[in-house]
């Protein structure tokens, strides 16, 4: 499976300067709406044409806007990142929420927004452990992967044996744990 994610996110998950995902649903999730519903997953970088104007600034990194049709004109999908999640949890106070900022770069109005969408406030946050891949999967760009949805059916997988983690074990486990003090779980 492939996690459609805003390329500058998966940027920062690339890097080790995030490890979480905060998501509360495309329009197309359905009337469950979403849930983190596998396990491990690659992360489908898309390039929303908006998406720097909704992260912090010190998580732009050199990345520039893309057009506005960007995903739709792209030829190929080059994969980089695969994610295996430690826990999920659907948090439904907004102190905590706020709490969570040093973990990810999105923008405080774009997490609120997320948080309120729908009759029920709250967000599902996964706590990921981002592997690189030895090298980019290039996809040839097909009309399947887009719309508002997260998930998206990938072709066979690759070989994961190979995969280098971005942050290693103890950096992950402080970060892990600093996170799981901030939700209180």
């Amino acid at each position: 499976m492939g996690f459609k994610e805003w390329q500058v996110v998966c940027e920062a998950l690339g890097n080790g300067k995030q490890s979480i995902l905060l998501r509360k649903g495309g329009i197309a999730e359905g009337r469950e709406g979403f849930q983190f519903k596998h396990g491990e997953f690659y992360l489908f970088p898309t390039l929303f044409h908006a998406q720097l104007d909704k992260v912090r600034a010190e998580g732009r990194g050199e990345m520039t806007a893309p057009s506005e049709k960007a995903d739709a004109k792209r030829e190929q999908i080059e994969i980089e990142l695969f994610a295996r999640v430690e826990f999920h949890r659907v948090i439904s106070d907004w102190v905590t929420v706020e709490s969570l900022e040093p973990f990810h770069i999105w923008a405080k109005d774009e997490i609120r927004k997320r948080f309120d969408w729908e009759e029920e406030p709250g967000i599902s946050l996964a706590m990921i452990r981002v592997y690189r891949l030895p090298e980019p999967w290039r996809l040839p760009n097909e009309k399947s992967y887009g719309g508002c949805r997260s998930w998206v059916s990938l072709p066979e997988p690759l070989e994961k044996q190979a995969l280098e983690p971005v942050l290693g074990e103890e950096a992950f486990a402080a970060r892990r744990a600093q996170v799981l003090e901030v939700i209180g779980s």
